[in-house]
């Protein structure tokens, strides 16, 4: 019933924006050297890593946007695995970032509101369209975190190990949604998207 996933909504950004994250797995990398840094590489760490931070926050909140409208109980079940994974790289992101010193950007509420408004968006034209948003999102995000792994500081194995496994995490989403019937958004939504995108990370990096 909709009041009841108004409440799930708001349940989720509350704990998203103000409690401590908690993952379901392990950290990756966790029993790899600690990052040896010196301080402007430490710097640079730590804004692709907030960065990264608040993607997850985006996607938590496309994620709750999306299963307002969901219709198929088999589109619900593919969105909440995914935002269980999602949960995972928001708090592995979280604790790299303490670990190197750095914080989560101020914005993080202002993030959380446009992405879950994308999200409601795309729910409300029918499960195929948001499958197929979920789907090119995640793609654009795998994208992003390949490049962010080329430029990543070589002494920091921990980091790079968690932006691999988020990789592999967003491929997967997208192929899922793709196998469950996801349509392809055209192509001037595509690049809105990734304008969107390169708006939220330049900013992400100072803010």
């Amino acid at each position: 019933m909709l009041p009841d996933r108004v409440i799930n909504a708001l349940d989720n950004a509350l704990r998203t924006l103000c409690a401590a994250p908690a993952a379901s797995r392990p950290c990756p990398g966790a029993a790899l050297p600690p990052a040896a840094l010196d301080d402007h590489e430490r710097r640079e760490a730590v804004r692709l890593m907030r960065v990264d931070h608040v993607g997850e926050i985006c996607a938590q909140a496309l994620y709750q946007g999306q299963l307002l409208g969901v219709q198929e109980p088999a589109t619900r079940d593919l969105l909440e695995r995914a935002a269980r994974e999602e949960r995972d790289h928001l708090a592995w992101t979280a604790q790299r970032l303490d670990e190197l010193g750095g914080r989560t950007s101020a914005l993080n509420p202002v993030w959380y509101a446009l992405s879950f408004a994308l999200g409601a968006a795309s729910g409300l034209l029918g499960d195929r369209v948001s499958l197929g948003f979920l789907e090119e999102t995640e793609k654009q995000v795998e994208a992003h975190l390949g490049r962010h792994l080329a430029v990543f500081p070589e002494g920091d194995p921990r980091s790079q190990a968690v932006l691999a496994q988020m990789q592999s995490d967003e491929a997967a989403h997208a192929l899922s949604a793709r196998g469950q019937g996801a349509q392809t958004l055209p192509r001037p939504v595509r690049e809105g998207m990734r304008l969107g995108a390169r708006l939220m990370t330049g900013t992400a990096r100072w803010l």
